[in-house]
């Protein structure tokens, strides 16, 4: 099961291929190669990378 790097909630919803959002802390996940991308949604709706504040072990999906 995917859980958020940010808040480990698993409360996390689909929103498209590869594509989730978690409901706990509002941010946009993608799953790549095994390696979750992080990132938050601004108000114009454009997205900001996270990644750079967590490890990639921590970003790291094992299904």
């Amino acid at each position: 099961m995917l859980k958020c790097p940010n808040c480990q909630s698993k409360d996390i919803g689909k929103i498209g291929i590869n594509q989730y959002y978690c409901w706990n802390c509002f941010i946009e996940l993608s799953l790549a190669k095994g390696v979750i991308n992080t990132h938050q949604v601004e108000e114009d709706g454009t997205l900001s990378s996270l990644d750079d504040l967590f490890e990639e072990d921590e970003r790291r999906y094992l299904s």
